[in-house]
C-alpha cells in the first residue's frame, strides 16, 4: 500500500501550542504507512520547517487568508489542488478560519475533510463580540470569528478538538466531535534533579524560587497581568524570579512593562526554546493567566514535570490530571494570585508519568489511534 499523505494546514509552523502538539504525533507516526504535509499561509519559515522537511514532510504555502475578500485565496487554493489531486484527507488546524481551506476541498472532491478545534473563547455572539477584548483589533478579530464561525458545518466531514470546551465553542453542542488529546511524550518530562541543578547554574537562578510560562506574547497569554503578580510577590522580598519562554508580537511591550514595575532585573526572557522538555526542569512553580485556551498543551508538560501551577479558571478542568493544578479567576487582584503562590511553599517534585499515562495523554498510544484514523479513510 502507496503511504498516505496527509495535508495538514496552519497559519504557520512556528512554536505554538497546536502546532507543538500536531509534531508529537508526527514525531510518532509509521512514515511508511502515513506521512505529514504542511499547508501554511506566511512566507518567512517557522521553527518547526526544518525538522518537518528532514522527517520526509513537504511545506506548502499560500498567501494569508483575507475573510472579508477571499476570492484570489480561493483561487490560488484551487491552483494548488490542480496540481495536488494526491490528497484524500485534509486536516485543518485553522480554528474559525477552516471554512475557507475544506471549502475548496469539497470542491475537488477531498473525501475527508476534518476541522480541528484548538481554543475556546466567550460563547461567540453579538452581545459579547466587543466584551473583555484588551483593544479594538481583538474586538474586529472576534467579529470576523462570528461570521465565519457557522460555516464549517457545510464544508467539514469530521470534527476534532482539543478538548469538550473547544469542541462546543466552534462546532456547538449538537455536533459530534472527536477529542485528539494534545498529547505529549510524558517520559522526557520527567524531573530530573541533577538536569535541574545545571539549568539552574547556566541560567544563575540557584537558590531562587523560579516562576515560568510558556507561550507566545499575544493578548491572548494575558502576560502584563502576569507581571503584575509578579511584582506583587517582589512586595514580599522573596527570592521569586520569573522566566518566560516564547516570542511574539508583544514581547517588547511586555519588556518595557516590566521596567516600569521596576521588575526587569528578576525577568528573564528566554526566547524561543527547542528544549522545553529539559527547560521545565528548573522552574518551580508554573502560572498560567490566559484569557482563554483550548487544552494547553504546556499545562500537560508542566503537569509532567511535578510543577505547582496556577493556571486561569477560563481553562477547561480536563486538562487538571494530577493534584499539582489549582485554578484562579483572572478577575481577581493580582495579589490573590501572589498570595496563592507564596501559599504553595517549597515544591517537592514528584514522577507524573502514570498519571499523564492514565489521563491518556501519552502521546505513544494516541498515535496509534490517529494513525488508525487515517489509514481507515483511505481504506472505507
Amino acid at each position: 500500500m502507496a503511504v498516505v499523505r496527509v495535508l495538514q494546514v496552519f497559519t504557520t509552523m512556528g512554536r505554538g501550542g497546536a502546532e507543538s502538539m500536531i509534531m508529537n504525533y508526527y514525531r510518532q507516526l509509521d512514515r511508511t504507512k502515513v506521512q505529514f504535509d504542511f499547508l501554511v499561509h506566511r512566507a518567512e519559515k517557522a521553527a518547526f520547517e526544518e525538522e518537518i522537511e528532514r522527517l520526509g514532510g513537504k511545506i506548502y504555502r499560500l498567501h494569508p487568508i483575507n475573510p472579508l475578500f477571499p476570492k484570489s485565496y480561493y483561487a490560488e487554493l484551487r491552483t494548488f489542488f490542480k496540481e495536488h489531486a494526491e490528497y484524500r484527507i485534509i486536516h485543518s488546524h485553522l480554528n474559525t478560519f477552516s471554512s475557507f481551506p475544506l471549502k475548496i476541498a469539497e470542491e475537488f472532491k477531498i473525501a475527508t475533510r476534518i476541522a480541528h478545534a484548538h481554543i475556546a473563547m466567550d460563547p461567540v455572539s453579538l452581545s459579547n463580540t466587543f466584551k473583555s477584548v484588551g483593544n479594538l483589533l481583538e474586538a474586529i478579530k472576534k467579529g470576523i470569528k462570528l461570521l465565519v464561525k457557522k460555516k464549517i458545518h457545510r464544508y467539514a466531514t469530521h470534527y476534532f478538538s482539543c478538548g469538550e470546551k473547544a469542541g462546543q465553542w466552534l462546532f456547538s453542542d449538537t455536533t459530534a466531535f472527536y477529542v485528539m488529546n494534545n498529547a505529549i511524550d510524558a517520559r522526557s518530562f520527567i524531573y530530573d534533579e541533577q538536569k535541574a541543578q545545571s539549568l539552574r547554574k547556566e541560567f544563575q537562578l540557584e537558590n531562587k524560587i523560579v516562576l515560568g510560562h510558556i507561550g507566545r506574547f499575544t493578548h491572548q497569554k494575558n502576560h502584563e497581568y502576569l507581571l503584575k503578580i509578579f511584582a506583587e510577590l517582589n512586595k514580599k522580598n522573596e527570592p521569586y524570579v520569573l522566566a518566560l519562554i516564547g516570542d511574539g508580537p508583544l514581547q517588547s511591550k511586555i519588556k518595557e512593562e516590566a521596567k516600569k514595575l521596576g521588575i526587569s532585573d528578576r525577568v528573564h526572557f528566554l526566547g524561543l526554546r527547542t528544549d522545553i522538555p529539559n527547560i521545565v526542569q528548573m522552574l518551580d512553580v508554573f502560572v498560567f493567566p490566559s484569557f482563554y485556551e483550548g487544552l494547553p498543551v504546556t499545562l500537560i508538560e508542566a503537569q509532567a514535570a511535578g510543577l505547582q501551577i496556577i493556571a486561569s479558571d477560563t481553562i477547561t478542568k480536563e486538562v487538571q490530571l494530577t493534584p499539582d493544578i489549582q485554578f484562579a479567576s483572572i478577575a481577581e487582584a493580582p495579589e490573590v494570585w501572589a498570595n496563592k503562590i507564596i501559599a504553595l511553599g517549597k515544591n517537592i517534585k514528584k514522577n507524573n508519568f502514570e498519571a499523564i499515562v492514565a489521563g491518556n495523554y501519552d502521546i505513544i498510544s494516541n498515535t496509534k489511534e490517529i494513525q488508525k484514523f487515517y489509514l481507515n479513510q483511505i481504506n472505507s
